[in-house]
């Protein structure tokens, strides 16, 4: 069951690519929201005027143990964090790619039996 050479040249290609990422080492997952909130203040605008709510507040959530969580973070730490988040992505999609190319590999083979 060798992969053939398409194979191993997109198997390289991904293992460039998947190196770069990690030399990096900025991979974060999950995904990063804008939120606006309403405050307890009685007389405030945000109660009545749903344009005049606070915020934006930029929340970072992600799955732990299947559980949702998040965290708040500031405006600059969003911006940088969203790279991050497109690093993991990207790394997912790129595993994807090497699980296909074993599959195709094994098909390939059991089609050959």
């Amino acid at each position: 069951m060798k992969p053939d050479r398409s194979q191993r040249e997109e198997a390289r290609a991904i293992a460039r690519e998947l190196a770069q990422i990690a030399r990096t080492a900025e991979i974060l997952p999950g995904s990063i929201g804008e939120r606006r909130t309403r405050c307890g203040q009685a007389g405030c605008a945000c109660q009545s005027d749903p344009s005049r709510r606070h915020g934006p507040y930029w929340h970072w959530t992600r799955k732990v143990a299947g559980k949702t969580v998040g965290r708040y973070l500031a405006k600059e730490e969003a911006a940088e964090c969203r790279g991050w988040i497109a690093n993991d992505r990207r790394l997912r999609e790129l595993l994807a790619r090497l699980e296909a190319i074993g599959i195709e590999r094994l098909e390939a083979a059991r089609g050959s039996d």
